[in-house]
Parts: structure tokens; sequence; C-alpha cells
């Protein structure tokens, strides 16, 4: 009985906190949420975000932003790729504004600055824990 009293608050504490997807559980993300940077560009680069599995937020989108526009609303478990141009572009995560829930009440704001080269390619990853919330951080491959 100790060892369970001992647990459970371990447990409770580490159930919101994310993992990465495995591949073959990752799904893009819908086209009518892709709301930028599709189009190919001659000289430019490419930026993919996976965001992570968990408990935190799972019933909610993380607006992922290029140079402060929302490029997408993505949903646990998707990924996407985004084409941008050349140059210092910032890269982040915000509440997802289109949602009029709890989800879209929140503050969320992370951010950084990505030194984009032509034909270069950036990959990220959202992940979420219980002592930092939600984050963007940069990852040298991605699953896909």
């Amino acid at each position: 009985m100790r060892l369970i009293c001992a647990l459970l608050p371990m447990l409770v504490l580490t159930g919101c906190s994310s993992f990465p997807a495995d591949p073959e559980h990752l799904k893009p993300v819908p086209a009518d949420r892709l709301l930028g940077y599709q189009e190919p560009l001659e000289k430019g680069g490419t930026v993919a975000i996976e965001r992570d599995f968990g408990g935190m937020g799972a019933g909610c989108y993380i607006a992922f932003k290029v140079d402060y526009k929302v490029a997408a609303r993505i949903g646990m478990g998707e990924a996407a790729r985004f084409q941008v141009p050349v140059g210092t572009r910032v890269v982040g995560i915000g509440i997802d504004e289109q949602d009029d829930t709890l989800c879209g009440m929140g503050r969320l704001r992370r951010e950084l600055a990505v030194p984009v080269q032509a034909g270069g390619e950036y990959f990220f990853r959202i992940e979420s824990s219980n002592s930092s919330g939600f984050d963007i951080l940069p990852e040298k491959t991605l699953s896909r």
C-alpha cells in the first residue's frame, strides 16, 4: 500500500508529459489547417515540424507560426513541412486563436530564430511537460 501511495503522485505528474511520435503513428496536418508557406520556393529552405503525443492539450491545436504569421494549426501526433524564404526566420508556437474553447484562452508564446539557407532543411518538435508547458525544440532529424 505504501508503494502505491508513493508511486501514484509520480505517475500523475508524469502523465501529461509528451513523448515523440513513432513514424507509423504520425499523421500529416490536414490541408484545411495548413494556412501558409506551402508553395515551393526556387531559392528557399524547408522547415519541418512534428507535435508529440501526450495528455496535456491533447484536444487542442497549437498554432505554428513563421515570421509571426500562423502557418498551421497542429494537433497531437501531426507533422507538416513549410517552404520558407532565405534569411533569418522566426518560427514559433502560440495559442490557436481560432479556438473558442478553454484551449484558446491561455497564453503561449515560444519562438526561435532560424538562419534559413537556400536548400536547407530545419527540423522542430513541439513538446509538452508539466513543468514548462508547451515548447518548440530544434531537432537534428525527425521521424519523417
